[in-house]
């Protein structure tokens, strides 16, 4: 469950002080984004605040002309309802677009400071985190829109108290008994209203797991990537009950909160209308008794009327500007966070490779709570050499590709590059030397262009690099070959219904093709000290895959470079083959001395070995 940035158990002198710390930051981003329009909403509220109390007192006054038969000094207090029911019809949309341009405003800078929080975490351990991804959702839904509450509501806030303060005073001139007792009656509205927002804030905390497992049931029955498998095995109304399972238990608790809302507003408004009516049968006896005037009693009851609609409209103010805070607080919990892999305070300079990287009896878990992955990893990849590391699923090559690219950093041990602890090097720069493959590589809903072009910005508009890059991983003809080159779009997500027989559209790649793309991402980095390529082949056939290690053996020639391959026959030609088993290494050597051993890499090289004789030999049968 996520953890809200205002926690329940804190004591309320503690909420109270993290709210208010909260609630100052968000009016400097008000004025940051734009003092003349912090002003102009301040200008607004006052005279916003000051209209009902105005409104009040000419009415009175007219009636009492009227009622005196003084019709000669009727025009004052008439003209005086005539302005201010001008600028009560004109405030309302001065004040919607002032807080419409408030919001966009924010909204942008909100973003702004929250993906900037986030492209500046260099690591991948908060990526891997639920907690973390809940409260970054959480802080996602902090948007110019949601924050209203806080931002234009504190205006509101203001305009309600200055036309509070205006009515009480009236009343008061008229009963401070009543006066008292109006305001005595908002009392248990405040606690009535702020127990409710508790309970709504603690419910949308409580309810972000359920949430994004239904997001994901949800996107399962739609995504294109899945409605193969969900077809061919059924999965439909499988995911579908999953989905409404979900939804079920989110309904269920938003049902039991709107029910005590419901009930609460409605004990709220018989309190509300029985203190009006006592009122006014107070003021209608007073007027019979002659203490009051007509102007009086009319005034009066305007006046508690306005009065409980300006007390309610704060405390509800109030109890939504409270429960923003609590989502600003996710935005501002996420925004301060340092970078999980900071750089040192003196950075290394890092050289250019000339002698190898050494990893020093590397550990590694993901948090202590987790086994070990790495335990004890010694191991030198030599300049200029290729070397190649092969084991079973789950022995650790894809952790130690994190480690050497610098999304973590081991648990015990070093990685050295020439000498140079990585932990000394700003992970930038660090990447900024390598060529990396991921196995699960990205496919951009982005042009063929593009999507090799993003491997290094730098070289988006260079196509002829774009290019060179496809022809070294056998795509070039491929992309040439697609409706509009490599400037055709890989996606059809984005066309509507008259794109429907337009392949020029979008296109959909074939995973090999995509693989194939993906390598030329990396294969645009060149000159880069460092190749890393985890499984490059994987989703090829056999003729494709033959010549794209054709063509990576030519490339990896006197390259320093590490191969992840599950197909032994890929890494046979690489200087060095280590082989990684329950994340210690067990084995080490060429090719040939390795099959010479006996040993695992031996016995599972002739396993593959057999079973393609096997397959060429029932091929080749009649």
């Amino acid at each position: 469950m996520t953890t809200s940035p205002v926690s329940e158990a804190e004591p309320d002198g503690g909420r109270l002080r993290r709210l208010s710390r909260y609630a100052g930051t968000v009016a400097s981003l008000c004025w940051r984004i734009g003092p003349g329009l912090a002003l102009s909403q301040l200008a607004v509220t006052v005279i916003g605040g000051l209209l009902p109390m105005g409104t009040v007192w000419a009415t009175k006054l007219l009636v009492d002309e009227l009622a005196a038969g003084r019709t000669d000094q009727v025009l004052l207090p008439a003209c005086g309802l005539i302005v201010l029911g001008l600028a009560a019809g004109v405030l309302p949309h001065l004040i919607a677009y002032l807080q419409a341009e408030t919001e966009r405003r924010l909204d942008r800078l909100m973003q702004d400071r929250l993906y900037t929080a986030v492209n500046g975490f260099q690591g991948l351990s908060r990526f891997e985190n639920p907690d973390f991804l809940d409260r970054l959702r959480m802080a996602a839904q902090a948007t110019g829109g949601a924050l209203r509450p806080i931002t234009s509501g504190l205006f509101d806030v203001g305009r309600n108290v200055i036309t509070l303060v205006g009515l009480l005073a009236a009343l008061a001139v008229l009963s401070p008994l009543m006066a008292g007792l109006v305001a005595l009656a908002a009392v248990p509205a405040l606690v009535a209203l702020m127990s409710l927002e508790k309970r709504r804030t603690r419910m949308i905390a409580g309810q972000s797991t359920g949430i994004r497992r239904q997001v994901l049931y949800s996107s399962l029955i739609t995504d294109v990537q899945a409605a193969k498998e969900v077809r061919l095995f059924g999965l439909g109304d499988f995911l579908k009950g999953r989905m409404f399972g979900e939804l079920a238990v989110i309904q269920a608790g938003d049902r039991r909160l709107d029910r005590r809302e419901a009930l609460t507003q409605s004990v709220l408004a018989v309190l509300s209308a029985a203190v009006s009516g006592v009122g006014l049968m107070w003021a209608v006896y007073a007027a019979v008794d002659g203490r009051l005037t007509l102007g009086d009693v009319t005034a009066f009851a305007a006046a508690v009327a306005g009065t409980q609609a300006a007390l309610i409209a704060t405390v509800e103010n109030a109890a939504h500007a409270r429960q923003a805070l609590s989502l600003f607080g996710y935005h501002e919990q996420v925004t301060s966070l340092p970078d999980d892999l900071p750089s040192p305070r003196s950075a290394a300079a890092l050289p250019a490779l000339r002698r190898g990287i050494e990893l020093r009896d590397v550990w590694f878990r993901y948090d202590d709570s987790h086994p070990w992955v790495l335990r004890g990893v010694d191991l030198t990849i030599p300049h200029g050499a290729s070397v190649a590391l092969v084991g079973l699923n789950g022995a650790g090559k894809s952790t130690l590709i994190k480690l050497l690219c610098r999304f973590y950093d081991p648990s015990r041990g070093s990685i050295l590059w020439d000498g140079v602890d990585l932990r000394e090097v700003p992970p930038a720069e660090l990447r900024a030397r390598m060529g990396v493959l991921f196995q699960d590589y990205m496919s951009y809903d982005l042009t063929a262009a593009e999507n090799i072009g993003v491997g290094e910005i730098e070289a988006l508009s260079d196509r002829a690099r774009i290019q060179a890059a496809a022809g070294m991983a056998d795509v070039h003809e491929t992309v040439q070959a697609l409706p509009r080159g490599y400037d055709t779009l890989l996606s059809r997500i984005f066309f509507g219904p008259e794109d429907e027989d337009d392949p020029q559209a979008g296109v959909v790649l074939s995973g090999g093709q995509w693989q194939r793309l993906a390598l030329a991402r990396a294969m645009l980095r060149e000159g880069r000290d460092l190749l890393i390529l985890d499984e490059p082949s994987s989703g090829l056939d056999a003729r494709a895959e033959y010549e794209v290690h054709r063509r990576l053996r030519e490339h990896r020639a006197g390259r320093t470079s590490l191969l992840v391959s599950h197909r032994l026959g890929a890494v046979r030609d690489a200087d060095l083959i280590v082989v990684l088993d329950d994340g210690r290494i067990a084995e080490r050597g060429t090719h040939d001395e390795l099959t010479a051993t006996g040993g695992g890499y031996a016995r599972l090289f002739e396993m593959q070995a057999r079973g393609y004789r096997e397959d060429a030999g029932v091929q080749g049968s009649p």
